[in-house]
This record gives C-alpha cells, structure tokens and sequence, in this order.
C-alpha cells in the first residue's frame, strides 16, 4: 500500500469531492447538504455520481439514463455541482477505488474527498481494497446535526481510528489518508416517500427542483409504485 504524499506550498491543488448516490429521483435532500459539505470543505467541485449498481439496494425505478439526465438537470443552477457518469458507463458493479484512480488520472493535481455516511464508514473495512482509498483521498463522513457519534466511533476498526482527525485544517498537509466527522445540513426528505407523493401528484415542489419535476412528468416515471 502507497503512503499519501506530504503537499508542498509550491502549488495549490485543485479540491475535488465526490458523492455517490442512486438519485431516484435527486431532490433538495441531497443538493442543500451537498452545497454545503462543497463550501464547508472549500471544494472546487463536488462530482455526483449515480451509482449504476447500487450495492445495498436490489434495483432502481428510473433507469441509469433518466437518473443520470435528473442529476445533470438538478446541477446546471448550481456551479459547485457536477454530475458525473462513469459509474453508470460501467456494466458491472463499480468498485470506489476505480473510481478515485481514474479521476487520480484525470486531475493529477488534485487532492481527492470522498463523501459518506456513518453507516458505510462502519462497513469500510469490508470494501474492496479500502486501504487503498485512503491513499487516493480523505473521507468525509456526514452526520446529521446533534447526531451523536461517539457511541459509532467507538465501534469503528482501529485501523480506522488512526486515521481519524477532528479539524479541517490537518486535511491540507496530507494529500490523502484522514478521516473528518463532519455534522452536515440535515433535510428530512425521503426518496421512497417523495415517488409515492409524485405517483399520487401529492408532492411538495419544495422539495425537488422545478426542472426535475417536469423531466419526470415528461418521463412519466414514478407513475406506479410497486
């Protein structure tokens, strides 16, 4: 395993995140905390990506298309918002650590941020090669305000626990390799129950973007809930 590089002053790198999802559809839940975890970790950009294969849940109702085009439409009034395809291009399940190297590829003066929840830190010790996406980046994981995290840290492998730090600022000397508690902007909204409002033309047009909602009216998606 690769140790992270120490960063020089000579250059600044460019601040990339990146936040996997399924995106079905993409609503105001996902866009608000993820601006602010973007400003809060003073990003460049943050890549959403649907996830192709989401690996905990059995299928999507949209098709990897359609989530992809809602994503890209939810970005386009937000400059810090990128959708990002490569996981949907892939015709198997995507593994995290091809995709931070391709983008280590693509960005070679970048410094990488992988966004999460605390239920995947918990399980990171079983994802595929982790030890060497913590040489490709530094993960953020986000917690809902007034979450207590302490009882869930204490629960975390050691090997994680050494890579824990609690200040934004230890983040700038390492390229990658640490591992932020941040407690995000927490909107309760919830996809499953947002698809049955939209099937019963129910839903709060607060709580999804005005453009997404007429690309699924033209789509007619979430018509029938199984």
């Amino acid at each position: 395993m690769n140790t992270p590089n120490k960063l020089s002053n000579a250059q600044p790198l460019q601040r990339i995140g990146i936040l996997g999802g399924t995106f079905d559809p993409i609503h105001y839940g996902h866009i608000l905390p993820a601006i602010e975890t973007a400003k809060w970790l003073t990003l460049d950009s943050l890549h959403l990506m649907p996830a192709h294969i989401p690996p905990h849940k059995a299928s999507t109702i949209a098709s990897p298309e359609q989530r992809m085009q809602m994503v890209k439409i939810a970005c386009q009034h937000h400059p810090l918002l990128a959708m990002d395809n490569r996981e949907l291009l892939r015709n198997k399940p995507s593994y995290t650590v091809d995709t931070l190297q391709e983008l280590k590829q693509e960005h070679k003066n970048s410094q990488l941020f992988f966004v999460m929840g605390m239920d995947s830190l918990l399980n990171f010790t079983r994802w595929h090669q982790w030890q060497e996406i913590l040489t490709l980046c530094h993960l953020v994981v986000n917690i809902r305000p007034g979450y207590q995290s302490s009882q869930h840290l204490s629960t975390i492998s050691p090997s994680l626990t050494q890579h824990l730090v609690e200040s934004i600022t230890e983040l700038a000397s390492l390229e990658a390799g640490k591992i932020i508690i941040h407690q995000q902007l927490a909107l309760d909204i919830s996809s499953t129950e947002l698809r049955a409002e939209i099937a019963n033309s129910s839903f709060n047009p607060d709580k999804i973007p005005r453009a997404v909602i007429e690309y699924i009216q033209q789509q007619q998606l979430y018509q029938q809930q199984d």
